[in-house]
């Protein structure tokens, strides 16, 4: 298989959007999520050996969640964003949670230097923020909501429903057909997806893209010095990726 056929392999695999933004997970039996199902998604076995992987020993201490129930919530629903396959890890092996955790516990999570003054309306989506609360709170709305709707639909912890299940409550909020205070539950479903993505391919400095293996499975370079030696090249290069944490030493 050639370099190209590989790279319309993985974005065909990879479909980020189906039936308008919503990615599919995998199925649940014999996916990653198999064998968290009633523990601790990201437990202390779990968490070592990412950090093992990882070039860097990254911080996984949790900055932002107080409750490690509400984080379970969030390691699941991510991982049916962006699910484990054949090509590569999903949300939690990549430590997605992780990063959305400390980007909810500093200015992205607090909506700093951001005007957040009413009136608030239902605006168009080119008149920016238009809700009351910090996307910190939307998070945490949000992820009480997706427990409750499991509870009332399935009698189970969201944590503790087979995949399609998930999907159901996850389309559910994608198509705004759940009511939230102060926000849209479409809104939310958008900035969980969105945030899920960044954490799969930030530079791992941040957290999350453990190991690089987000930028591995796309063949992205990373943060590289130059490419003055390459750049003449009609061939394609394999680099080996670097972060920014790499340029440190």
């Amino acid at each position: 298989m050639s370099d190209e056929e590989k790279s319309d392999d993985k974005i065909s695999r990879r479909k980020f959007i189906r039936n308008s933004s919503y990615v599919a997970g995998g199925a649940i039996g014999g996916g990653v999520l198999g064998a968290f199902l009633g523990t601790n998604f990201l437990d202390d076995e779990t968490a070592t050996k990412s950090n093992q992987n990882n070039t860097t020993n990254f911080n996984r201490a949790l900055m932002f969640f107080t409750r490690q129930s509400d984080f379970q919530i969030l390691s699941a629903a991510t991982e049916r964003i962006y699910p484990k396959d054949e090509l590569g890890p999903g949300a939690i092996e990549l430590g997605a949670p992780y990063f959305i955790d400390h980007e909810l516990a500093g200015a992205y999570g607090n909506n700093d230097r951001e005007y957040m003054k009413g009136p608030f309306f239902e605006g168009t989506d080119y008149q920016g923020y238009q809700t009351p609360l910090k996307r910190s709170a939307v998070f945490m709305v949000g992820i009480r909501e997706l427990e409750n709707q499991s509870k009332s639909n399935y009698n189970k912890s969201f944590v503790d429903l087979e995949g399609e299940q998930q999907d159901e409550i996850l389309k559910k909020f994608e198509n705004d057909e759940v009511k939230l205070k102060h926000v849209s539950s479409a809104y939310f479903f958008d900035m969980l997806r969105s945030a899920t993505i960044s954490g799969t391919y930030a530079d791992p400095l941040y957290g999350g893209n453990a190991d690089m293996a987000g930028w591995k499975m796309k063949d992205f370079p990373g943060s590289q010095m130059s490419y003055i030696n390459r750049i003449g090249s009609e061939k394609f290069i394999d680099i080996k990726p670097k972060s920014l944490g790499d340029h440190y030493s």
